[in-house]
Formats: C-alpha cells, sequence, structure tokens
C-alpha cells in the first residue's frame, strides 16, 4: 500500500495552519506544521516532507530565508517549495522562484487553485524521483554487466590459457580446475539474479504465491551450497523443521540460496552458519545467522538498496554486487513479507525473513 504524501505547512499564523490543514487532509494528505521558520528546518531534519506550504512573513525568520537554507543543503534541496504569501508584487515572485521555490501562492487564496498545484507539483516530484531511480537501476545494471560479469570471464579465460599451455602438468589442473568451477557458478548465480531481477522490473516476473514446506527447499539448498561450505570448511545447521509459509516457489528458493550464499561468502574458515526459525501469530521469522565479518551500521541501510554503492570482498577474496540482497528484499516484499538484518563488525550478521504461514 502507497503511503500517503507528507506536506509540511509553515505558516506562524494558527488560523491559516488549520484552514490549510483541514483542506489537505481532506484530499488525504498526512500533514506536520511549523509555526516559525526554524522549527521547519527542524521538522525537516528528523523528516522530509514531500511538499512544502511556506509563508514569506514571518518572525526571526522569514520564507526567503528559510528556502534559501533549505535549497543550500543537499539532503533538502530536492524538496518543492511553495511560497504561499500576501506578498503580491511581481519583484517578490521572482525572488521567490529564483530561490529555488517552484511555485507562488497569492493569499487569500482559492482552494480549488491551491489544490490543482500542490497535487501537480506532488506528481511532479513523483515522476523525478521515479526517473531517478530507474536512471540509477540502469546504471547499475550495466555496472553489474560490465564489470562483474566481465572480471569474472577474465578469470575463466585467464586460468583456460594457463591450462592450454601446461596441459600436461596434472598440479596445475589440480590447482586451476577448482578455481574454473567456483568461477563458473558464481558467474551462473549473478546471471541467474541479473535475469530474475531484470523481470521484475520489466513487470514479467510472475508471482505463483502457495503453501511451502520450507524444511525441503532449505536443505535443498543446504546441499547445493554443500561445496562452497566444504572449500572454506564452514558448518551449516539448521533447525528447520516442519514449517509452512504462504509464497512464491522459485522466489522464495531465490531468497533462501542468495542469504545462505551469502552467509557463507561473508563468514571465515571453520565459522557457523546458522538457519532458524519462529513460529508468530500469523507469520514465520526465518533467520539466517553466521559468524563472519559482520557490517557497519552506517552500511546496514545501503544493503537493500539498488542505488546505493556497497560491495565487498568475502573471507576467501569471493568478488559480490549486492544485487542478491536487493533481489531478497523485492521478493520478500512482493510475498507480503519484510527482511531486515542485525549486524556488527567482526560479530557477524543475522537476516531474518518474516513470509505469512498461510494464506491471509
Amino acid at each position: 500500500m502507497t503511503q500517503k504524501k507528507l506536506i509540511l505547512i509553515v505558516d506562524d499564523n494558527p488560523h491559516n495552519l488549520k484552514v490549510l490543514g483541514n483542506t489537505l487532509t481532506e484530499q488525504g494528505y498526512r500533514m506536520r506544521f511549523a509555526k516559525s521558520g526554524l522549527q521547519a528546518l527542524e521538522i525537516i531534519k528528523k523528516k522530509k516532507p514531500d511538499l512544502i506550504l511556506l509563508d514569506i512573513m514571518m518572525p526571526e525568520m522569514d520564507g526567503f530565508e528559510v528556502c534559501r537554507v533549505i535549497k543550500q543543503d543537499t539532503n533538502m534541496a530536492g524538496i518543492p517549495i511553495i511560497f504561499l504569501s500576501a506578498k503580491t508584487e511581481k519583484d517578490d515572485v521572482i525572488d521567490g522562484l529564483e530561490l529555488g521555490a517552484v511555485d507562488y501562492i497569492s493569499k487569500p487564496f482559492h482552494q480549488k487553485e491551491l489544490l490543482m498545484r500542490v497535487k501537480t507539483h506532488i506528481r511532479l516530484k513523483t515522476i523525478e524521483e521515479e526517473l531517478k531511480n530507474a536512471l540509477n537501476t540502469k546504471d547499475k545494471f550495466f555496472s553489474i554487466i560490465a564489470h562483474d560479469l566481465g572480471n569474472l570471464f577474465s578469470g575463466i579465460v585467464g586460468l583456460l590459457n594457463i591450462l592450454v599451455v601446461r596441459k600436461n602438468d596434472p598440479k596445475k589442473l589440480a590447482t586451476y580446475l577448482p578455481l574454473m568451477q567456483q568461477s563458473a557458478e558464481m558467474g551462473y548465480n549473478l546471471l541467474i539474479n541479473l535475469l530474475e531481477w531484470s523481470r521484475i522490473q520489466t513487470g514479467k516476473i510472475k508471482h505463483h504465491p502457495n503453501t511451502l514446506d520450507v524444511k525441503s527447499i532449505v536443505d535443498m539448498n543446504i546441499k547445493l551450497l554443500e561445496n562452497q561450505a566444504q572449500q572454506k570448511n564452514i558448518k551449516i545447521i539448521s533447525d528447520i523443521d516442519n514449517i509452512t509459509v504462504f509464497a512464491d516457489t522459485q522466489m522464495f528458493d531465490t531468497v533462501i540460496r542468495n542469504l545462505l550464499s551469502n552467509a557463507i561468502k561473508f563468514t571465515p574458515k571453520n565459522g557457523i552458519v546458522e538457519i532458524s526459525y519462529r513460529q508468530l501469530e500469523t507469520d514465520v521469522e526465518i533467520s539466517i545467522q553466521d559468524t563472519g565479518v559482520g557490517i557497519s551500521s552506517e552500511n546496514i541501510d545501503k544493503l537493500f538498496k539498488i542505488d546505493e554503492s556497497y560491495t565487498t570482498k568475502g573471507t576467501d577474496n569471493e568478488s559480490g554486487t549486492g544485487l542478491g540482497l536487493t533481489l531478497c528484499k523485492e521478493f520478500v516484499d512482493k510475498n507480503g513479507g519484510c527482511i531486515n538484518v542485525e549486524s556488527e563488525l567482526d560479530k557477524g550478521s543475522r537476516f531474518f525473513i518474516h513470509l505469512p504461514s498461510s494464506k491471509k
């Protein structure tokens, strides 16, 4: 469900706040109110609104100064501002627009005109954000193809060239063939994730939820990743029992595979990966915990975002893109669940998935 848009009204007149607030609330907007410029700036720092209706004539800090401060701060500059003022001189309107406001409405305002302008600028802001996300998505997609797949195939070709030259050297074969196998598996998994993710973006992926046996899917993925874990002498422990979730089979399988692979990747040799669950009232909580390197607090928020750059090497120098976790979030969201993580540097990570336990 899409969250209602948040509008901040800044005016030192309580009557104006009430009238504007009632008018916009009736149209389904969420409201915040500030009686001064300084109060408005404090509110914005805590929660950025989707639009600001800003009076000009206020004591201590007028609307022009508030606008100037907002537009000079990169964290706030993108918020559209509509000046709403009794100052109707052409110079005032020009000054407001030059400061970066998107519109200027004169008091007393006409209700329908105000609502149409608010609706228009909210829509323009939404389109701008969608376009930005689409461009970030495209850039990330091509970056993964060019960099990560390129590096994997380059490594495989390099190893093959060595083997062609030293084809009669059993030691070289024994050394390089496992490396080639690992690179090929990583490339295949990455390609599958890219294809799955691109299908989500284009709306071509089908969603067919049904009641799933969690244990069989977890056990199958443990077996699939057994070789990857054995190479680092990592023990995988599962206490998954007779539980079910209501989700799409392929999506759930992809989520479990990515989270398990991620845990193995960031766990050092001789570590442990544990899979457990809790049956809640309407949901099932599945957790995958590792004894790995952990994630710093400032990087946790970047994990599931395609437009945030967060990649790091595994404990055995395995490469990655971060795409797997983005895919996990999109699949879990699509199945009516949620995913989050708890982690500290050098203390491991614990990913939690919540999915409905039966059809609601």
